[in-house]
Order: structure tokens, then sequence, then C-alpha cells
């Protein structure tokens, strides 16, 4: 049976406990929250820490065990590793913790601040379209505005790749798949239906993410009783939307479109872009180009930071679960 919400929320904050309390964004996210296989499946957590180097040394104090071949090296080459490659994000797997496999990953505030607003990797960004579970938050002014402007950003680029009527659900499916886009990990081992099962398990969690939003967003009509949202299709209202992306985003579809040699300003091609029937190819395949670099970069980082036999461990997990996904047909 899946766990209730407050004996959920009660193991969440158990497992933050066991490490250094110097937190300002502790949350979990993935499969392990939701259903009756979550209490099978790993729980993800990602920590963003004003201080990695502070906070690694005293977690290799209390959890040292946790950490590959690298804590030999010591706190300042880990979190030298964190910060420099990849998507800035440190991640320690398969660890025993209340009864429950975690994972965690270790990011800097700042790091996190700027994926949020720009999209440089979309790593953490992409990974907070969707619901999550926060466990700590502190009262940092710009992360909580910056946490704000990532989820208008996730709505302004799926509106842009969608038709001028859908459905909730379809947005949802969209928003999810932004940050799947170009993931290698997509063509192997990751679940074929992942994108559709954490809508579907999520549908209410959302509508209560995404609908405050869509109230005031004045690029759409949203149609809450019937579940439907329009938006307007004018080459203006794309316009529009193409100058609010963030700015990796928008770099990316720049390069697209610009011929080697033109360098236009970035405003005279996002209007060409807003006025081609092409324009949401553009969008995707922008995204695409982010989540692929970054997707390859962290998972070559994590064969370092998990070590050999949790590598093993961990890929044969995911290639279980994506042949578990096959449709039986194709397996028989």
């Amino acid at each position: 049976m899946p766990l209730g919400v407050q004996a959920q929320g009660a193991l969440l904050r158990r497992v933050v406990a066991h490490f250094p309390r110097e937190l300002s964004l502790a949350f979990a996210y993935g499969s392990g929250l939701h259903g009756a296989e979550g209490r099978r499946n790993m729980l993800d957590f990602v920590f963003a820490v004003d201080n990695p180097l502070a906070w690694h040394t005293m977690n290799m104090m209390k959890n040292r065990k946790h950490y590959s071949f690298l804590r030999f090296l010591g706190p300042k080459y880990v979190s030298r590793i964190q910060d420099n490659y990849g998507a800035g994000v440190y991640y320690n797997a398969l660890i025993p913790c209340d009864e429950r496999l975690i994972k965690y990953g270790v990011i800097s505030t700042d790091t996190l601040i700027d994926d949020l607003l720009h999209w440089k990797t979309l790593y953490v960004a992409g990974r907070l379209h969707k619901p999550v579970k926060i466990v700590i938050q502190s009262e940092n002014s710009k992360l909580q505005a910056a946490l704000s402007r990532n989820l208008r950003s996730a709505l302004v680029t799926a509106f842009l790749t969608l038709p001028e009527s859908f459905s909730e659900e379809e947005l949802f499916l969209r928003v999810t798949g932004l940050s799947y886009s170009g993931d290698f990990r997509m063509l192997i081992g990751e679940d074929r239906a992942k994108v559709p099962n954490i809508v579907r398990v999520n549908m209410e969690n959302f509508q209560r993410l995404y609908s405050p939003l869509l109230q005031e967003c004045p690029h759409a009509l949203h149609r809450q009783q019937q579940g439907i949202v329009e938006l307007d299709k004018s080459a203006e209202g794309q316009f529009r939307q193409l100058m609010s992306l963030p700015r990796t985003l928008q770099q990316q579809i720049t390069r697209l479109v610009d011929r080697p040699g033109k360098n236009r300003d970035v405003e005279e091609i996002l209007l060409q872009v807003a006025q081609d029937p092409e324009c949401g190819a553009f969008v995707q395949l922008g995204v695409a180009a982010i989540v692929k670099t970054s997707s390859l970069m962290q998972s070559a980082k994590g064969i370092l930071t998990a070590g050999a036999r949790k590598t093993v461990v961990y890929s044969t997990r995911k290639l279980w679960k994506m042949w578990r996904s096959w449709p039986r047909h194709l397996l028989s």
C-alpha cells in the first residue's frame, strides 16, 4: 500500500535529518514517492547548499561511506567536481536510510538559481517542473522568485509547442516531457511510459502547481471548469512568448535559425521564428539541445561519484524498469 501523506512527510523529514542542516532547499522527487510501486523504488532527493565545501566536509564526517573512492581525495576535491563538471550536481546513490534506498544530489544554491532562471542545463530546473515534495525551504527571496520563474518558463515553453486549444493533461504531458527531450537515457535505461506515468498519478498535484499561474497568464485563457486552455497563436503572441523564454533556450533557438556569419540580434531572430509555421519545432529542438549536453555530462560524472559497483547496480535497475515497460508483443 502507498504511504499516506502524513506518513510520507514524516519519512522524508527523517531521511533529511541524517544530513547536515545547512540546506537552503531539500526536495524529494521521482517514482519512489507515488503509488504502490513507490515503496520498492529508490527515493530521490536534491539538496541545495550555500557552501558546498563546508557541507561536504560536515557530511563526510557524518556519512563518509555514502561517497565513492573520491572521499579519499577529500571534500575540497568533491566540491570541485560538483561545481565544475556536468550540471553542477554531486550525486550519492543506493544509500540505505530508514529502511529505504535513497539517492541524493547536492547543488550549490547559486548554481540552482542560475539554472532555474536561465535553463543553462535544465537538470534540476527540469525536475522542478513536476510536482515534488519540499522538505526544507529557506526564506531566500532570490531562490523563491527563481522557483516561480522556472514554472512560468515551463508553461510558456509548452505553449509554444502546443496548438491553439488543448486539455490540461496535454499541457502537463508537454511540461513533463521538456526535461526528457534529448536525454539519451530515454533511449536506453528509462521506462518507456515514464512521462505519461508521471502525469497520470499526479494530475491533482499538477493542477495545484500550475492552475494559479494559468489563471494569471497573459498568454492563455484557462477554462478551468472544462479543463481546457486556449492560446493566442498569432505571430505577435508567439513573439511575446519567445521573448520571455529563459536566456539559454533563446540562444539555442537562434543558433538553429541564424545562418553563420549573419550575426543578427536575438530579437530580430525570434521575430522571424514567431512568424514561422515551424516555431514549435524550433523550440523543441532548442530544449533538446540543452538537455542532451547536460544529461551526457552528468551521467559520465555519475560513474565517478557513484563508483563502479553502484553504477552497475543502478544501471541494471534502470534497464529492468525499461524492459518491464516494453509492450509484451515486442518481447515475445
